[in-house]
């Protein structure tokens, strides 16, 4: 007969120390900026004169000298000018023109556009797993062909298209500041679950850095162009002095 009082044996359980650490490793996200950092200087307008031709690249940037004024003296933002820029180059032109003219672009500039030295450390990264992106605010169209060529995934500003020809406006915000973080959380989700490591070397990137628990500012310049970071404070910020990284 069966005993209605039995009593259930549990096995015993140590208890865990409140000084016993379980560490969880977190997946690397690396995010590199492209113009500047990656680069030696700016790719998109140098891409313009590319694709257009010194005559009609010349009669689009007559255009801009108002704008361009008007920036000098606070009175039209970063964002507006390269509004006017984009609407004075792109408005009508095919997606696939733009596509081919960026891949060849690519081909062309690619020893004189990028730095050795980043070129290695996309590398490394790459060697240790993580997840590597270029962040830019430079259209993705255009840099595509550069994280085609890296193997690594790319978040960049994006152009409006409308029956295969853009409009000349940008859809949605010029990735950059806020933006860069908060177009990153849309692709891969909070960057807390990440070790994120980030590359940057203008005001565009202080948002960047300031979410990454490894960041690094103007690494891959040479020295004299390095300057002093004067962002948000960052414990983990690498070169904040602008003394460290390659000479290169």
């Amino acid at each position: 007969m069966i005993e209605p009082d039995l009593e259930t044996v549990e096995p015993d359980l140590e208890p865990v120390g409140p000084d016993l650490e379980i560490e969880v490793e977190q997946r690397l996200l690396a995010v590199f900026d492209f113009d500047g950092t990656i680069t030696r200087h700016d790719s998109f307008v140098p891409f313009l004169k590319f694709a257009f031709g010194q005559r009609a690249f010349s009669v689009r940037m007559a255009r801009l000298v108002l704008p361009s004024i008007g920036y000098l003296a606070k009175r039209v933002t970063r964002d507006e000018l390269k509004g006017r820029l984009i609407k004075a180059f792109l408005s009508g032109v095919e997606v696939q023109w733009l596509q081919q003219k960026a891949e060849a672009f690519c081909q062309s500039h690619w020893n004189r556009l990028m730095r050795p030295a980043a070129l290695e450390s996309i590398a490394a990264e790459i060697e240790k797993g993580a997840i590597v992106t270029l962040c830019s605010a430079s259209p993705a169209m255009v840099l595509q062909p550069f994280a085609d060529r890296l193997k690594v995934e790319l978040i960049g500003t994006n152009l409006e298209v409308i029956d295969g020809k853009l409009t000349g406006l940008i859809e949605g915000s010029n990735c950059r500041c806020d933006s860069k973080v908060a177009r990153l959380e849309s692709v891969y989700g909070p960057l807390t679950q990440f070790r994120v490591r980030a590359w940057g070397d203008t005001r565009g990137d202080h948002e960047l850095l300031a979410a990454a628990q490894d960041a690094h500012w103007r690494l891959f310049h040479p020295t004299w162009r390095r300057g002093r970071y004067k962002g948000p404070v960052n414990a983990k910020l690498h070169n904040p002095d602008g003394k460290d990284g390659p000479t290169r």
